[in-house]
């Protein structure tokens, strides 16, 4: 059987989003997961290509009929995010490979059920990411970004080794990147077409 599924992971702003669209950009049988938040829709934003967006009722009904298997609340927003199957299961449905962008608990269950091969985008080095991070959202308090940093630290040292893969995404680099990664799936046996 054809593996269907990448889960592309990393740190915040180590350019996920970035990397996904351009492989899907160059493979149009690439698709990504999109997934469920409660949040409300920003301007510009689009149900069912950004995210689905959920009343906190819902998604307690979607989440209690297995629907969403795994997923995060973040304090800070008063959030959640979650895996949303039927979502994925309609694209594998269409022969897709479908790029799941989540965190290490949804990465394990994807990786169990789906075999997905997972991915852990690296940032070049600290010092580039620390100035990646801050021209990317200059608008974050010193605590905030304190707190960004400590949180990419613990991922790039405890959850980045979990990962099948570690690619790294130096800044100016996107095509090599999208290359590094192709390559891997490639390899592993997925369609790209």
């Amino acid at each position: 059987m054809t593996r269907q599924v990448v889960v592309i992971a990393g740190p915040s702003g180590s350019g996920k989003n970035v990397l996904i669209a351009e492989i899907v950009r160059r493979h149009p049988n690439c698709t990504r997961l999109v997934t469920v938040t409660t949040r409300a829709k920003r301007p510009g934003e689009q149900e069912g290509k950004d995210y689905h967006f959920f009343s906190q009722e819902r998604f307690d009904k979607e989440r209690a009929s297995g629907n969403i298997p795994e997923h995060r609340f973040v304090p800070g927003l008063g959030t959640y995010y979650g895996t949303y199957l039927p979502d994925l299961e309609k694209k594998i449905a269409q022969g897709k490979t479908v790029f799941a962008q989540v965190d290490i608990e949804g990465a394990r269950l994807l990786k169990k059920r789906y075999d997905a091969t997972t991915i852990f985008i690296m940032p070049e080095s600290i010092g580039q990411f620390k100035k990646r991070l801050r021209a990317r959202s200059p608008e974050w308090s010193h605590e905030e970004f304190e707190e960004r940093m400590r949180i990419t630290e613990e991922e790039l040292r405890v959850h980045a080794p979990q990962y099948d893969y570690r690619v790294m995404n130096a800044d100016g680099m996107l095509g090599e990147t999208a290359d590094d990664v192709v390559a891997i799936l490639r390899k592993e046996g997925y369609t790209l077409a």
